[in-house]
């Protein structure tokens, strides 16, 4: 005989399975069936799109950081508030907006001459701390954008590659099963195709994980100093109406005192 049973079963080519001289990653990636290949073409592409969120959430983080310090300089070295207001034409930067926000609401009281009356004072110093609080929130989730996404990634690419894993590792064991063969020559190149689902999935998780966690920190690091910056604003505007109350109230008291001396 030309060949033997065994040889004959040997040559087979497992169900979802490569032949063992092609064992390279692009050759198991070829083998695969169709639910294969599309659950790992999916990871692979949101790998892709995970680097491409890494590196532009660095390059984000690292600007925000730069023009939140050169603003805080500018805004502690300033010799008037409206000075640097009307030097801004447009925010460039979340705390520059959170600024402009609150002189807004300043200047608006300002021309009504809310400032006039001590309940409406009130009235106006709450209501700048609000804008200031929703223009943080409105300014930090356009800052969070596709956190969730590397969060999710973290947490589902895994398990998608687990799905991958089962579903080739049962095609190999139902090809084994046909072949009637459990040789590891025959075995190997099955259950390797069917790990490489899982190693794409490890591949996709590790670093979204990994960038989840830092740029949360820093994230969260920056939202504070936006806090903090709204509160040395406030802080900054009270003590501006003080001011502008005190040299105001002394000429009206002088003045009722005159008339009654009179």
């Amino acid at each position: 005989m030309d060949a033997s049973p065994v040889a004959a079963v040997n040559a087979l080519q497992l169900a979802g399975s490569v032949t063992a001289n092609d064992m390279s990653l692009m050759g198991l990636f070829g083998h695969a069936d169709f639910v294969g290949k599309l659950i790992i073409s999916s990871l692979l592409m949101i790998s892709v799109l995970t680097w491409a969120i890494i590196f532009d959430k660095i390059s984000k983080v690292k600007r925000l950081k730069g023009k939140a310090e050169f603003f805080e300089e500018r805004f502690w070295s300033a010799g008037s508030l409206d000075m640097l207001y009307d030097k801004i034409k447009r925010p460039a930067d979340p705390m520059q907006a959170v600024f402009v926000a609150g002189m807004k609401e300043w200047r608006n009281a300002q021309d009504k001459g809310l400032f006039l009356n001590p309940v409406s004072r009130a009235n106006v110093m709450s209501r700048i701390d609000r804008v200031l609080q929703v223009t943080i929130g409105r300014e930090m989730a356009m800052v969070e954008t596709w956190m969730t996404f590397l969060a999710s990634v973290g947490s589902v690419a895994p398990f998608i590659g687990l799905f991958g894993t089962v579903w080739g590792i049962m095609h190999s064991f139902i090809g084994i099963a046909q072949a009637q063969n459990t040789s590891l020559a025959v075995v190997a190149p099955g259950i390797a195709e069917s790990l490489l689902a899982t190693a794409v999935g490890l591949v996709a998780a590790i670093p979204a994980t990994t960038a989840y966690n830092k740029f949360s920190t820093e994230i969260g690091r920056y939202g504070a100093r936006l806090d903090n910056f709204a509160n040395d604003f406030t802080a900054t505007l009270s003590r501006n109406l003080e001011d502008a109350r005190g040299s105001t109230a002394t000429p009206a008291q002088e003045g009722e005192a005159g008339w009654r001396r009179k």
